[in-house]
């Protein structure tokens, strides 16, 4: 078992949709401004992914199943929480798509929702949460699975996905989220499951979620031991390698109020400094950088939007800038993700990375946080 890769050691067993739980609001859709069309193919693939692992108290009974089952039994909840959590979020459950004039897209507010799968793994929620270099980035991997969307046809595509894998014995489980950049930036990524989280106790509070939530997972609990005879209906694919990623926070200058501007400026000195960073001295300078910026809806009640460029990292217009903000290193745990509560259990190990699905292009995103115009940007470089 020690020697099998973690993607043939995580198996399918049921993968579902969790459609939202009231119908979204007809025409509604999230633009996405392109600098230079097309839409690149592999920037449908982009994506953010979060892997939090929970583990059971060992302590309860004489197999510890009391508080295993507990938060087991927490998490298959989850999937009436989430549709409830898509329904007040719909941009969530959206599909990309090209726009009239053949050249433009959006991301279509619609009520196709999102992916939820449910998984066992031949594992220990120990050993994964041990694991460590290329064998850590080959579990987030399997644990948060991703299905690339197919530039003919993208609205057919799922842009997020949520999957829920129980550790071997029961003894843990762990939430495993990939969601497109085109979708969703990562700060708005932590605040869905955030209020995913909040929604799932609040339905529990008020007993809206299922008297007996194993009814409808019949198929997928078993009696102790049938796990290791049952058949493996699919597996888990190898997927793409996560590029490294360095969090920045921007503030503007003295005598330069409101949020920096020159959002290629600042993408510029990010880079200069993620590439300045102890930690990848041996990583080249990918040529080329495509630049997302994440814009504020106007009005509330809108979805805003997101622009797409790509710039040369030696040259315009990525080169120098940053003159009107101050930067300073930020960490994936400012997200408040590993405070992200099931029941009463918190993460005992959360993982955080962008994939940029290798090539020789490097990512930035640059998202709006908060009122005061701080903003917090994600710098990637792929692993070549």
């Amino acid at each position: 078992m020690a020697s099998s890769t973690p993607a043939a050691r995580v198996h399918v067993q049921s993968p579902q949709t969790a459609v939202p739980t009231r119908a979204v609001e007809p025409g509604r859709a999230r633009p996405i401004a392109v600098a230079s069309p097309p839409l690149p193919a592999a920037a449908m693939q982009r994506r953010t992914r979060v892997v939090l692992c929970y583990r059971a108290d060992a302590g309860v009974g004489a197999d510890g199943g009391g508080a295993a089952r507990g938060l087991w039994e927490e998490a298959v909840w989850a999937k009436e929480s989430l549709s409830e959590a898509v329904a007040d979020h719909p941009e969530m459950a959206g599909r990309l798509r090209r726009r009239a004039d053949g050249s433009s897209w959006e991301v279509k507010l619609n009520d196709a929702g999102v992916r939820f799968v449910q998984a066992a793994a031949d594992a220990t929620v120990e050993e994964v949460v041990a694991a460590e270099g290329e064998d850590r980035a080959r579990w987030d991997a399997a644990l948060a699975p991703w299905v690339d969307v197919n530039a003919e046809e993208p609205d057919m595509c799922a842009l997020f996905y949520l999957q829920l894998t129980r550790f071997h014995g029961d003894r843990g489980y762990a939430v495993g989220v990939s969601c497109s950049l085109l979708l969703a930036d990562p700060l708005s990524l932590a605040r869905f499951l955030t209020s995913w989280a909040r929604t799932h106790a609040k339905m529990k509070a008020q007993g809206e979620l299922a008297t007996n939530p194993l009814m409808q997972y019949a198929g997928y609990f078993q009696r102790p031991g049938a796990m290791a005879a049952r058949p493996r209906t699919s597996s888990v694919p190898v997927a793409s390698v996560a590029g490294e990623t360095v969090l920045f926070r921007a503030r503007a200058t003295a005598g330069q109020p409101g949020a920096p501007r020159g959002h290629r400026a600042l993408a510029g000195a990010c880079v200069a400094q993620l590439m300045a960073s102890e930690r990848l001295s041996e990583v080249r300078v990918p040529p080329r950088f495509s630049v997302v910026v994440v814009v504020v809806a106007a009005d509330e009640g809108a979805t805003g939007g997101i622009s797409v460029e790509t710039c040369a990292a030696d040259g315009e217009p990525l080169r120098g800038g940053g003159g009107e903000c101050e930067l300073e290193a930020a960490q994936w745990q400012e997200l408040g993700l590993d405070e992200l509560v099931l029941g009463d259990s918190k993460p005992v190990h959360g993982s955080y990375s962008i994939v940029v699905n290798g090539g020789d292009e490097g990512l930035v995103v640059v998202m709006p946080d908060g009122a005061a115009g701080e903003l917090l940007v994600a710098a990637t470089v792929p692993k070549y």
